[in-house]
């Protein structure tokens, strides 16, 4: 084409551009045009209904402003709050942190002595099977020694039974001999009376001593710190033994109330004694749960006999052989003691636990009061109970043995005191009053030498004496200050002595 072509198509091409930009602007323009051509008073109501609803509009926008603002405020006061919730809740994580990081720590440790523990249990459960092995192994050599023991035990009874049937030939004639002295004696006996009074120095004083009715306290003797549980005389002499808290043993002389000798080794408080009847030892029961034998001369231990597992409470010695004791103890078992031996020979197992007991006068029965009121009889050699009788209503406190042997005085913890037929256990007499009360569960009580006067401590600190014959109170003795808990009287018919809780004994005559 040519150059004129090309300018007449160009400038086609900008009038179309123009007419069309005009009519874009007429389209534009066209609503002022129309407004324009409006009449004027038309157009001022228009604008009069915009300017009250833009008004209208500002007012709601104002209103609008002032929730906002309020809004604001409150989230900006929320924001605050969460921040220093937040600033918290970052301080708990750190502690927490820290925490976590300690309980790692310490678990880790644990986990470590949790593997050593693991180790040791292992070492251990290995030594306890290697024990278990040795165990049965001794168990079978124990065994097979048991049953070699049977039958060495049972070719000794048969030994024995030999021995017994040649001891009992010996025994019959002993017997025949001992009745031919016995008649030679009294017939003596009878020559050396005097007015109806024999006396102390002459033979058979023993038996035959009177006891006179003790009323004046001759002595009073501060004897041991915490209460005296126990008192008896030496046979046949006026030499008092005491004992109590302070686990001392101590004797005395009734005469002057001065202290003669004093033992030890006790490890426990003392709560009964005995004697044998040769006054050469001294046995002390005891709460160490064992008892202790004294040389009365050289003031040595001879022996310690151990096998009681509580506190023992009640000991007797054998009137007929000073060999054998017998003691009694709160795991309710009365056992058996051979003295030459320094070993228990018998054990006797009761549901009651036994308060007191005392050796027959043959030295073949043990008497025994328990905790349910009942008085039992047992056979030392076999251990078996001979007999029994309900003798109180409550726990029985004392036992002891007449001098003759025929008869036995209880006291009670129901305030009574009987007096039973050692053949029959049947009732001989009874003793109480309104005043008398037992102070505990080892108040003992006693007899006189003669069997004329049965004596009995109480709580008020006074002592009751009975007349056996008719069972009435003969005599009120009123000298301790606190309750009575033990009462003796010496072989030779005087004195009385009488020790209470506070360790004062009182001397009576």
């Amino acid at each position: 084409m040519s150059y004129e072509e090309v300018a007449v198509g160009a400038i086609r091409d900008a009038l179309k551009a123009l007419r069309k930009r005009h009519l874009v602007e007429e389209g534009a323009h066209a609503p002022a045009f129309l407004a324009l051509t409006r009449p004027l008073v038309l157009q001022g109501s228009e604008w009069k209904e915009k300017a009250e609803n833009l008004e209208v509009e500002l007012q709601q926008c104002y209103k609008a402003q002032a929730r906002l603002s309020e809004q604001l405020v409150v989230e900006v006061a929320e924001s605050r709050a969460s921040k220093s919730l937040v600033q918290e809740k970052e301080s708990i994580i750190t502690d927490l942190q820290i925490e976590l990081n300690q309980s790692r720590d310490e678990c880790s440790r644990l986990t470590e002595i949790l593997t050593e523990k693991t180790k040791a249990l292992e070492l251990l459960m290995g030594e306890h099977q290697d024990l278990k092995a040795q165990l049965e192994a001794m168990t079978l050599r124990a065994n097979n020694a048991e049953a070699e023991n049977k039958t060495l035990v049972d070719r000794w009874m048969l030994q024995k039974m030999q021995d017994a049937e040649r001891l009992n030939e010996a025994n019959a004639l002993y017997e025949d001999m001992l009745d031919k002295v016995k008649a030679t004696s009294i017939e003596k006996l009878a020559r050396q009376q005097v007015d109806g009074v024999v006396r102390q120095s002459e033979d058979g004083a023993d038996f035959y001593a009177e006891s006179s009715l003790p009323s004046i306290c001759k002595q009073r003797i501060p004897a041991h710190d915490g209460g005296c549980a126990a008192i008896l005389f030496e046979y046949n002499s006026s030499k008092l033994i005491s004992s109590g808290q302070d686990r001392a043993i101590k004797m005395w002389d009734t005469t002057s109330g001065s202290l003669s000798n004093s033992l030890y080794g006790s490890l426990g408080s003392v709560l009964d004694l005995s004697i044998t009847h040769d006054n050469k030892l001294i046995i002390a029961a005891s709460s160490s749960n064992n008892l202790y034998v004294w040389d009365a001369n050289s003031g040595r231990i001879r022996h310690t006999l151990t096998g009681h597992i509580d506190k023992v409470c009640a000991v007797d010695v054998s009137k007929f052989s000073s060999r054998y004791v017998v003691s009694a103890a709160y795991d309710r078992t009365i056992k058996v003691w051979d003295l030459q031996k320094g070993y228990c020979t018998n054990t006797i197992i009761f549901h009651s636990n036994c308060n007191s007991l005392s050796f027959s006068m043959d030295g073949l029965t043990i008497c025994s009061g328990h905790v349910d009121g009942s008085l039992r009889l047992w056979d030392i050699q076999t251990g078996k109970l001979l007999s029994e009788v309900a003798a109180h209503s409550q726990a029985i406190t004392s036992v002891s043995v007449s001098r003759n042997g025929n008869v036995i005085l209880t006291s009670g913890r129901d305030n009574v005191h009987n007096l039973f037929d050692i053949r029959t256990l049947e009732i001989c007499g009874t003793f109480r009053a309104n005043e008398n009360r037992v102070a505990s569960n080892w108040s003992r009580s006693c007899i006189s030498p003669d069997d004329s006067y049965v004596a009995a401590g109480s709580v008020d600190g006074s002592v009751h004496i009975w007349s056996v014959s008719n069972a009435r109170m003969v005599s009120t003795l009123k000298e301790h200050t606190a309750p009575v808990l033990c009462c003796s009287w010496s072989g030779l018919g005087k004195p009385l002595a009488t020790s209470d809780k506070s360790g004062i004994i009182c001397i009576w005559s």
